[in-house]
């Protein structure tokens, strides 16, 4: 999800790599849940997040959107799934009764960041700080790869910017595109292609992303 606004105004001005310490460390949160509540439609679902949700709770994209835990919406133009936010609180799905994350070991790719975001630039990204999100004052410095948590993480970066480059081509071609129906088939197509066929949890999931990927140039026409 795209934001309009500097890196000055919402960081500490400084960007990260991977093996760079910042300061995001929170200590558990110590109880606090507010960065899972309220959130709307942000917390953005990438096709790793589905394979990882589908390893770990054994359920397809489907069935969470069967069990309201995962909901669709259009971002820019884009319709993508996110987690959803329930009740008066508008909680996370998945929080439990004490306000703990109940999928913490296969959480989407966004919360393992949180409070860091991902500034892109000329086909690549870099990690900042996000300074006005999380209110826990005694946050300590961690690596960036530790705090992330996810295996592989140079393959997993490459399928990030890989998807990230995708999802600019679509924005493109649909956003305020006069041919509706070829909007909506393009839509259609990646939820089709990305998400809603199921993966092989069996199997790595960055070689069925990339066959994926190749399925998808072919019947979309966009290069990405």
């Amino acid at each position: 999800m795209k934001r309009n606004v500097t890196l000055e105004e919402i960081s500490d001005g400084r960007l990260y790599g991977g093996n760079d310490m910042v300061k995001a460390d929170c200590h558990g949160c110590k109880g606090c849940h507010k960065c899972c509540t309220g959130m709307g439609n942000s917390v953005l679902l990438d096709p790793y997040d589905i394979y990882r949700l589908r390893q770990g709770l054994g359920k397809t994209l489907a069935q969470l959107l069967a069990e309201e835990t995962v909901e669709l919406s259009v971002t820019d133009g884009v319709i993508l799934p996110n987690m959803k936010m329930a009740g008066e609180e508008e909680r996370c799905a998945f929080l439990d009764g004490e306000g703990r994350c109940g999928i913490h070991a296969h959480r989407p790719g966004i919360c393992r960041l949180f409070p860091l975001g991902r500034f892109y630039e000329n086909g690549d990204f870099r990690y900042f700080l996000q300074t006005g999100e999380c209110r826990e004052a005694g946050r300590t410095k961690v690596k960036v790869s530790k705090w992330i948590d996810t295996p592989d993480q140079g393959r997993n970066h490459a399928f990030i910017c890989q998807w990230h480059s995708l999802l600019n081509a679509l924005e493109e071609k649909v956003s305020g595109a006069e041919d509706l129906e070829e909007a909506k088939r393009l839509n259609l197509l990646m939820l089709q292609t990305f998400y809603i066929e199921e993966y092989d949890t069996g199997r790595d999931f960055y070689g069925q992303f990339e066959e994926r990927l190749m399925s998808w140039r072919a019947a979309s026409g966009l290069s990405c």
